[in-house]
Parts: structure tokens; C-alpha cells; sequence
């Protein structure tokens, strides 16, 4: 396909689900209209997020992967004269991925939702936050312009804020509201450091800003951008200590919204560094670096003793608190990767960027499915005193809920293993003016925080999926895996399965795309 029709699709890829928003809030159509107005405007959501995924694969199969670091389908047109801001759109080997996985787990939720509205809002309401979420992430991913990035950046926020706030459970609008406050805190400061960036390189164009690789930025400059933006991505990453929105805003949100969280949000933040932070500002990250990798393994030991306490009998833990504290610790990855400034690092955190978000979102899925059935995610309370029997009760959710575990630890073969692993080779050689023996106790640190991490998942599935026959056989029966369940959660296994066997098909895309924004070393 040439690079004019690309740009077409590119462009159709982020306006659709925005149209499709504006859309949600009008009449259904004759075809669409359903059994009733929810039927219609959920199928409206379907139809929508459906016809965006395709539009991702076609993106992605008309890409020329031959030349990944080159950025492909390009738009740039003059917005805002006055300014220098560009509308600016394009994708390579580092964005296509997360196009395609912000397009695969939109539409999974949306089909989930149309046979399982979560209780809150109306349906219409819903449709159009969930695509209007979708536009945000799908944007931020494609656009090219620094003011841009800002603005799709920003616009998650609000749909995100009245998915936990309207359709969450527990105490949603506190956890709602600390969300909010703290992300728009965070880019309150980034805007400082776009700006910043922007005013003293004479431009917001940001494969401009790559190629000129810092050279029109002073040290102090870079040092100071780098601090402003670092604190607004890493708050959306999310770093240690800059986390803690993270679990209860989880913990409140309906199961769309924890999957859509950690699934695509959470990228954003790693992903604004690799794009923005690691090219445009590189003496300025080299400061920084050993800081970043220090809190990146802080996070993961963290984040896994925090899981271990919850998994503990009598602990009254939550599983989505659980699950949420886990990704602050598989996060800590990602940022140590890029912490090591090297392509090894930096293709690994890419990777498990990746794989966290098809396996979180698994777990987010199941985790949801078994709250529907037992009316609680309490640890304790779904386990009782001798487990809860899952693999003799529902054998198909067990199953999914202990492949789902093993991924997530990082077992060879499945998607959780090559990121995690390439982080850690990346930051066992950091780049050359980095200090090695530091990186070597970050790397020691990260490689115990796996080991936690095994122990608090074999918890989990020991607890939740085990049990004694008799305790299978007293309890009421509990449904299996349903049909929409089935096409909703497939997708994730399989790709799972799919990139921890041909793990060369995502790094291929992603390391020429690396090694161009590290200045080709």
C-alpha cells in the first residue's frame, strides 16, 4: 500500500472513534436500533471499535516493515500559524504496536460491555466516554507535534474520570477525583517542559526535535525539561512513589476500565519517554538515568511486597488491588530498560510495554468475571479457608486465570519473558557513561523482584484456583467461561502465546525504530 493511502488510514484510525462518540449520543439508525436504545447504542460501540481494529491491521499491514524507523503515513499541516503547531500525525516501528494493542483492547471491552454493561450511567453515556477514551490514547500514539501530544494526552482524562466515577464500585468518586488531581497535576508540569523544549529549539515537531537530537538545547535546558516532563509521564507510568492513585483508582474502576488502564494508559507515560524524553533531551535523561533506574527497581520490590502481603490468608486483600500493585511492579521494568539508554534496554521495555498490556488486561478480564460470580474480589473471601477450588468448579476460568499467572511472572515462552529478560540484559551493559557497577545492584534488585513476583502469583493460583474436592463439591455451582467471555479473552491468550514464541516479529519493528531515536548507536 503507498504512502498516500496509508496516510488516509491513519487519519480514519483517529477520527473514527471520535465521530463514533459525537455518534453515540444521537439516534440509532434502522440497522442499529436493536431491541431497545441500549441494545443499539452498545452494538453502535461494537460496530465502531470493530471497524477502528481494522483499520489497525490494515495500518499495520500496509506498513513498510522493511524500513520500521522511518516514519510512515505521514500528515502535516499547518493548525496553528501563529504558534508553529503542526497537525502532525505519522507511525513507525515504535508507535505501531501500541496502535494496534490501544485498537485490539478497545474493542474487546466494547464487546464485553455490550453483553455485560457494568451498573452506573446510561449506555449512551458509556459508548461515548469509551470512545471518546479511545481517540485520546489512539492520538497520543500517532501525533507528531508536542502541543498535540499534550492535548491527547489530556483528553483521557475526563472519560476515564467518569468511567471509575459513574460506573465503578466501592468508593469510586474519592478514587476518581485522586486520579484526576494527580495526573493533571503531573502534566500541568510537562506542559512547562514541552514548552520549554518547544520555544528554545524553535520548533514542536518532534521527528524535527529527533533528528536534531538535543544539539539546539543547552545542558541545563535539557536537565530542567527532562525533570518537568519525567514527573507528568512517570506519574502516568507509574513510578514509584508517584503511584499510589494507581490502586485505588484499579480497585474502583468497572473491568473495562481497569483493562483500558493498564492495558493503554499506563503506556502513554513510557512511551512519551522513549518518543519525546530519550531523543530530544539526551544529556539531560543521562543525568537522570541512574535515578530513574533506582526508583524503576524500587518499584518492583515494592510493588511485589505489596502483592505478597495481599495474597496472605487473612490479610483481607483485594485480587484488583493486587493485580494493580503488580503493575507497578512489571512497570519498573519498562522504566529500568529505558533507564539503561541502550538498545537492548530500551527494545525490552518496548516489549513488555507490550506484553503487560495483553496480559494485564487478561488478568483484569478474569479478575472481573470472578467478582460477577462471587459478588466480591476479597481474597480471603473467594478463597475461603481451603481455596476456592476454581480448576473442579469452573475448570475453563481456572485455567485462563493460572495461564494468565505464569504469563504474568514471566515464564519462557509466553509474551511476560522477553521484556522483562531484555530489560534486564539492557541495564547489565547500561550505555558507555553510565556507572556499571550501579546498574549491576539495580540489576541484581530487579532480578529478586522476580522471584517475588513468582511467590505472590503461585499464592494467587494456589489460593483461587486449587482446593480439596470436598470444598468443590459443598459450595453452589459457578459458571464457567460464557461465550462472550470466550471471544473477549482469546485474542489476549492467543497473542500471548504468539509473541513469547516469535518474539522477533514485535522486535523487528521496534529496535531499527530505537536505534534512530538513540542517535544510531
Amino acid at each position: 500500500m503507498n504512502d498516500t493511502a496509508l496516510q488516509y488510514v491513519l487519519v480514519a484510525l483517529v477520527a473514527l472513534p471520535l465521530l463514533g462518540a459525537a455518534g453515540a449520543l444521537l439516534p440509532p439508525p434502522p440497522g442499529l436500533k436493536g431491541r431497545g436504545p441500549d441494545q443499539a447504542v452498545l452494538r453502535h460501540g461494537v460496530t465502531v471499535t470493530g471497524a477502528v481494529l481494522i483499520l489497525a491491521i490494515v495500518l499495520a499491514a500496509g506498513f513498510d516493515h522493511d524500513h520500521p524507523a522511518k516514519m510512515q503515513a505521514s500528515t502535516d499541516v499547518s493548525w496553528i500559524p501563529a504558534l508553529r503547531i503542526h497537525f502532525h500525525l505519522g507511525v513507525d516501528g515504535i508507535s505501531l504496536p501500541l496502535l494496534v494493542l490501544t485498537a485490539l483492547l478497545t474493542f474487546l471491552c466494547a464487546l464485553y460491555s455490550y453483553f455485560h454493561l457494568p451498573a452506573g450511567g446510561s449506555a449512551k453515556s458509556f459508548v461515548a466516554l469509551l470512545l471518546l477514551l479511545e481517540t485520546g490514547t489512539l492520538a497520543t500514539f500517532a501525533v507528531l507535534d508536542l502541543m498535540l501530544f499534550f492535548l491527547a494526552f489530556e483528553t483521557v482524562l475526563v472519560p476515564m474520570y467518569f468511567l471509575i466515577a459513574r460506573w465503578g464500585g466501592g468508593d469510586r468518586e474519592r478514587s476518581a477525583l485522586r486520579f484526576i488531581v494527580y495526573t493533571l497535576l503531573g502534566s500541568v508540569i510537562m506542559l512547562l517542559g514541552l514548552l520549554l523544549i518547544g520555544i528554545k529549539a524553535g520548533t514542536f515537531d518532534m521527528v524535527a526535535l529527533a533528528t536534531d537530537n538535543g544539539s539546539q538545547l543547552g545542558h541545563s535546558t535539557q536537565v530542567i525539561a527532562v525533570l518537568a516532563i519525567g514527573v507528568g509521564l512517570a506519574i502516568k507510568a507509574p513510578m514509584w512513589p508517584l503511584h499510589s492513585w494507581l490502586p485505588d483508582a484499579h480497585t474502583a474502576a468497572p473491568t473495562v476500565g481497569s483493562v483500558l488502564l493498564a492495558g493503554v494508559l499506563l503506556k502513554m507515560g513510557t512511551y512519551g519517554l522513549v518518543r519525546i524524553v530519550l531523543p530530544d533531551t539526551p544529556g539531560g535523561i543521562q543525568t537522570f538515568a541512574p535515578y530513574l533506574a533506582a526508583f524503576a527497581v524500587v518499584g518492583i520490590v515494592y510493588g511485589s511486597l505489596a502483592c505478597l502481603q495481599l495474597a496472605r490468608q487473612g490479610n483481607g486483600g483485594d485480587l484488583k488491588r493486587l493485580i494493580a500493585y503488580s503493575s507497578v511492579g512489571h512497570m519498573g521494568f519498562v522504566l529500568l530498560g529505558i533507564a539503561s539508554l541502550n538498545p537492548t534496554g530500551v527494545n525490552g521495555a518496548l516489549f513488555a510495554n507490550i506484553a503487560h498490556g495483553l496480559i494485564t488486561g487478561l488478568l483484569f478480564f478474569l479478575v472481573g468475571a470472578l467478582k460477577d460470580r462471587y459478588g466480591t474480589s476479597d481474597l480471603d473471601q473467594l478463597a475461603g479457608r481451603t481455596g476456592a477450588a476454581l480448576y473442579g468448579r469452573a475448570p475453563r476460568l481456572g485455567g485462563l486465570l493460572a495461564f494468565a499467572a505464569v504469563a504474568s511472572l514471566g515464564l519462557p515462552g509466553l509474551a511476560g519473558f522477553w521484556g522483562e529478560m531484555l530489560a534486564m540484559f539492557g541495564s547489565f551493559k547500561p550505555a558507555a557513561d553510565l556507572s556499571r557497577p550501579a546498574y549491576l545492584v539495580f540489576t541484581a534488585v530487579a532480578a529478586f523482584g522476580t522471584l517475588l513476583t513468582a511467590a505472590y502469583l503461585l499464592t494467587v493460583v494456589r489460593r483461587v484456583c486449587m482446593g480439596d474436592k470436598e470444598t468443590a463439591e459443598l459450595r453452589p455451582a459457578l459458571a464457567d467461561v460464557r461465550g462472550y467471555e470466550f471471544a473477549a479473552w482469546t485474542p489476549l491468550a492467543a497473542l500471548t502465546v504468539l509473541a513469547g514464541l516469535w518474539p522477533a516479529a514485535l522486535l523487528g519493528l521496534t529496535d531499527p525504530a530505537v536505534r534512530s531515536l538513540l542517535g544510531g548507536h
